[in-house]
């Protein structure tokens, strides 16, 4: 409760999710910044949902190229057009999840990831990696426990029927 209120358009928006889980969340919520990288699979889902529930802000990192590979395993891709083939896969991903809530903040941030220093992941609350080298997961694991601030960290991928998640809360603490 820092004084801030949903704004009349948030509370219309939002109005079934204010009901399941209170107006403070939502607005705990709406403050968020999710950084996403590697958008393969249920990471896309992933980022319709959190889209959808009304966080600030998701920043998402994939420089890849469509493929028809990347196509099959990504909804968020829209029909490739001749004039799409130079975008990369996170700029066509952005277009999409724009028009799922145009209240939400998204971005593109290109570059190499394991690149970025510990000051660029100061700027995100979550960190969701995909589709990437057991190296890079723990570099950007170990930047994420290095900020001065909590930063949630998920990775999370697919290889088949087979699936595997890690997630680094750091000093979690829940109540019932």
């Amino acid at each position: 409760m820092d004084g801030e209120e949903l704004t009349e358009q948030e509370t219309a928006l939002y109005d079934r999710q204010i009901r399941v889980w209170g107006a403070d969340a939502q607005r705990r919520l709406s403050k968020s910044r999710v950084l996403v990288s590697g958008l393969k699979g249920a990471v896309a889902e992933f980022c319709k949902n959190i889209v959808l529930a009304g966080v600030g802000s998701v920043t998402l990192n994939d420089d890849r190229s469509v493929t028809d590979d990347l196509l099959s395993a990504n909804f968020l891709i829209p029909t490739v057009e001749n004039g799409d083939y130079g975008k990369s896969l996170a700029e066509l991903c952005c277009d999409s999840l724009k028009d799922f809530n145009p209240m939400v903040q998204v971005s593109v941030q290109k570059g190499e990831l394991v690149n970025f220093g510990v000051e660029f992941f100061e700027n995100f609350d979550v960190v969701v990696i995909n589709s990437c080298s057991l190296s890079t997961k723990k570099s950007v694991n170990d930047k994420c426990r290095k900020l001065s601030k909590r930063t949630a960290f998920y990775t999370v991928d697919c290889r088949g029927s087979c699936g595997e998640i890690f997630v680094d809360l750091q000093k979690y603490v829940y109540s019932k």
